[in-house]
């Protein structure tokens, strides 16, 4: 592969949409390509900075931005009608009808309450994890308007706000929260690179289970991939012994069965004879069947059971 070929690969590589097989490729051409290597933490840097970045607009911008929309309303004035303006309006129900001024007022209430819904007081999160800056504006939604005595309006809206937390992998506030997002269902970048901060962790119980669990479960084979790697320090106990042996039998990426076969041949254990020629009877890929049959081999073991 050229240059070209692996770059146009990288947003598919940083949240694990590649096949095992591409990302063999682009990590192959990444050991040799110091230019390529370069352009992919840029890559890394830039989605960071999109991320991350942040916008609060300055009190004078809010106030000019209401002086102008009032000038603009009392420029625009009322609008003469032609006749056939008002045909469509014969056939028009209407539940609540609004003056003109109650509209003035209330498009003057949706704009302030668009500007002040974005100023959210920082937060704290537990007693470690520190807050980084103000949080996205909120994202608001009208569900109701109502006009009331008085030139007054009354607005009903759902509205979903956003926070920002930073802190070190140690936090345990910061580690509940990638906890949390290495099992979000809907987003497996997010997964990808939950499970990615994780895996340094993996001497912590609560985040060991959680790469078993991804390990055995998650839909995505480059989160899968990501835990296994977590994983390498514990393929002699027990519990992660197991859980990778049901992995090797019943995974249907080939790249995290061969990855599977290579932590569990470290320990060259006996019981692994059994489990990899039961592999040789089902496996169809072949590469996977050559590392069961080079591990049987270095164990001394035959590939047929008998």
């Amino acid at each position: 592969m050229n240059c070209d070929d692996v770059r146009k690969w990288f947003p598919l590589m940083l949240y694990g949409e590649l096949s095992f097989d591409q990302e063999e490729l682009c990590e192959v051409h990444l050991d040799e390509c110091a230019a390529c290597r370069q352009e992919l933490a840029r890559e890394k840097a830039l989605q960071r900075a999109l991320t991350e970045a942040e916008w609060t607009p300055s009190a004078d911008l809010l106030a000019r931005s209401r002086q102008q929309l009032r000038r603009t309303l009392a420029e625009a004035g009322p609008t003469k009608r032609r006749w056939w303006d008002s045909v469509p309006a014969l056939f028009t129900i209407r539940f609540h009808p609004v003056p003109a001024v109650w509209q003035t007022a209330g498009a003057l209430a949706l704009l302030a309450l668009g500007f002040f819904s974005a100023r959210i007081a920082p937060q704290e999160f537990g007693n470690r994890a520190a807050v980084a800056g103000l949080a996205e504006p909120s994202v608001s939604r009208v569900r109701y308007v109502e006009p009331m005595a008085n030139e007054r309006v009354q607005i009903v809206i759902d509205e979903t706000r956003q926070r920002v937390f930073s802190g070190s992998l140690g936090d345990q506030a910061i580690q509940k929260l990638l906890l949390t997002a290495a099992k979000d269902p809907s987003d497996p970048g997010l997964r990808v690179e939950s499970v990615n901060l994780l895996k340094g962790r993996s001497d912590s119980a609560e985040v060991r289970s959680a790469l078993l669990y991804a390990v055995q479960h998650d839909s995505n084979s480059g989160v899968r991939l990501r835990a296994l790697d977590g994983l390498k320090a514990f393929s002699g106990d027990a519990e992660t012994r197991k859980v990778l042996t049901q992995v090797l039998l019943t995974d249907q990426n080939p790249g995290v069965r061969t990855q599977v076969i290579d932590l569990l041949i470290q320990q060259k254990n006996e019981n692994m004879v059994g489990v990899l020629q039961e592999l040789m009877h089902t496996e169809n890929n072949g590469y996977v069947r050559m590392r069961c049959e080079r591990a049987l081999h270095d164990m001394n073991a035959s590939v047929e059971t008998f």
